[in-house]
């Protein structure tokens, strides 16, 4: 019963969601589409090229300790274990292994996220598709049997909603926690992406950082029989040291990166908007309800940051994972980078998502990339200039042009006109 109630929590919680354009949100209905296939069209994301390396033999999984595969998986998927975030709220279908004391453990790169609960019987995947957006995956940690990824489509029965565009997607999620980590209707769940403002994120999550802000929800419960406000506190909010909150056996790393967090909120909303224009360029605007165009301007919005929540910085975390972000490129020959950070009041010194650079972006409909890329040219170009776009300054915009010239080899040739100003 009290793995039901669970259950009950989240969908409620989904259901409560700010909705998103387009007719065409049945989930179910949207992946069975004929010209989508979810379930049915072969696939092409991270862990079925790591199911047949290791089929081939080129790669070997190894199990160790309390963590089992998790080590040696990060390693063969390129995820680095300075992206560990650590959510203690019961939003997983580990739930009841779930909370404070035993929090799950999640890594990323830009295209798959892997998750980890100590003592649970499977290692969770979320890899990014260039077509199909986000697959789902379990690993046994039976470390007697043959390690094979087992895709799992059950999990779209929560991620797949008004929080994820109505894609098969990952989202992130603030609550209000009780003391166990069961969701507690004590006020309005969010998702959270970097335009929430950031006194509202993060509720149900640890967080390890520095920063200005009076307030924000992570590292903090509601105490049975309190009131749900009281729960944020000066010594929740500024948290750089996780030890003594719980046993960090098996985890590989002790923090829950403040910019981790920020960079994970920006991607999977970005991954969730760019498969949702693919497979709306599949249907048709006839039954997705909208042109290729008025999703082009959602997605070249996000994309640009255009409306980014002001950040309380500096702001740093208390991992590497700033500077292992960074450091991946790639970068003009000026070097500068779309990763490179600002931390002040704002993610990106360039604010445009590097996730340009993605599979998930390279692999869109050449009818959905094309109107992505007008669009985007509208707006660096300077032509698009109502207000809302005013904090693109000339010289973001012209940086950001440069970058891309520079790096993106799909850049259709308008891109290139010289004369062409970036605005006032």
């Amino acid at each position: 019963m009290q793995h039901r109630g669970i259950l009950i929590a989240v969908v409620v919680w989904l259901g409560a969601l700010g909705t998103v354009s387009g007719q065409l949100q049945h989930p179910t209905r949207l992946r069975n589409h004929p010209a989508i296939g979810y379930a049915t069209v072969p696939t092409r994301d991270p862990i079925t090229e790591l199911n047949r390396k290791l089929k081939a033999g080129e790669v070997a999984l190894r199990a160790e300790g309390e963590s089992g595969y998790l080590r040696s998986v990060l390693e063969a998927l390129s995820v680095p274990v300075e992206s560990q975030l650590l959510v203690f709220s019961k939003t997983s279908f580990q739930a009841l292994r779930i909370g404070p004391k035993n929090p799950r453990a999640i890594y990323f790169n830009d295209t798959v996220s892997v998750g980890w609960v100590r003592g649970g019987d499977v290692l969770e995947f979320a890899a990014q598709d260039p077509a199909q957006g986000t697959l789902f995956y379990t690993l046994s940690q039976d470390p007697s049997r043959a390690p094979v990824l087992q895709r799992n489509d059950m999990c779209v029965s929560c991620h797949s909603s008004n929080a994820t565009h109505y894609v098969p997607g990952m989202f992130i999620g603030s609550v209000f926690p009780g003391v166990d980590g069961t969701l507690l209707f004590a006020g309005p769940a969010e998702t959270t992406d970097h335009r929430t403002p950031f006194d509202l994120r993060w509720g149900g999550w640890f967080v390890t950082g520095t920063h200005r802000a009076s307030r924000h929800m992570g590292n903090a419960v509601v105490a049975k029989g309190a009131d749900a406000a009281a729960m944020v506190t000066p010594a929740t909010v500024h948290v750089t040291d996780l030890h003594g909150r719980f046993d960090m056996d098996g985890y590989l790393s002790p923090h829950s990166d403040l910019v981790a967090l920020l960079a994970i909120e920006h991607q999977a909303n970005m991954l969730n908007l760019m498969t949702r224009i693919g497979w709306e360029a599949r249907i048709g605007s006839s039954e997705s309800g909208r042109s290729l165009e008025e999703a082009a301007e959602e997605l070249v919005d996000y994309l640009l940051f255009v409306d980014e929540a002001p950040l309380p910085g500096p702001i740093a975390g208390t991992s590497a994972f700033a500077a292992t972000f960074a450091a991946l490129g790639p970068r003009d020959r000026k070097g500068r980078s779309l990763r490179d950070l600002n931390l002040r009041d704002r993610l990106l010194k360039y604010p445009c998502s590097y996730l340009i650079y993605s599979a998930p972006f390279d692999g869109m409909p050449a009818s959905a990339k094309a109107a992505v890329y007008g669009r985007l040219w509208d707006v660096l170009s300077g032509q698009e200039r109502r207000p809302i776009y005013a904090r693109l300054t000339a010289a973001d915009r012209q940086a950001i042009l440069e970058i891309l010239r520079d790096t993106k080899l799909d850049l259709p040739a308008y891109f290139f006109d010289a004369a062409t100003s970036t605005g006032p």
